[in-house]
């Protein structure tokens, strides 16, 4: 009885931090600590000692790994959104699809094509300080 006691008390300081962390909109850091926070007492309400001993039907186990497994997916969707927000900022929040490709020919600066096999390196930098007004 005390242990579940304490992993309640334990999981609800968790998912207050977490709370408290999504009000900074760091949310993907918020869902992996939500996650982290529903761990104790999801071990306490399986009793995973005592379910593998006894081997028997017990519906609080059940709901425990139900815990568990929300833990787990809202982990992996904390780092989904993590990863999705590290790609709209190398992006620099705009639509992809707005630039051109990288590779195409009417990306590439005339300055900076090669000439007679051989580059010259300031002639790229020329043109990329041009194209950006500076």
């Amino acid at each position: 009885m005390l242990i579940g006691t304490a992993c309640t008390l334990l999981s609800a300081a968790g998912l207050g931090i977490a709370f408290l962390v999504a009000r900074r909109r760091r949310y993907a850091l918020a869902l992996r600590a939500a996650a982290v926070a529903l761990l104790p007492v999801g071990l306490a309400m399986t009793g995973v000692v005592r379910f593998v001993v006894n081997m028997t039907f017990n519906p609080v186990a059940w709901a425990g790994f139900g815990v568990l497994a929300c833990a787990v997916l809202l982990f992996l969707s904390g780092r989904l959104a993590e990863g999705r927000g590290r790609d709209r900022e190398r992006s620099g929040g705009g639509t992809p699809a707005a630039e051109p490709a990288a590779g195409s020919p009417r990306s590439l600066p005339k300055s900076g094509r090669r000439r007679g096999g051989e580059a010259d390196d300031f002639s790229d930098i020329e043109a990329i300080l041009k194209k950006h007004g500076i």
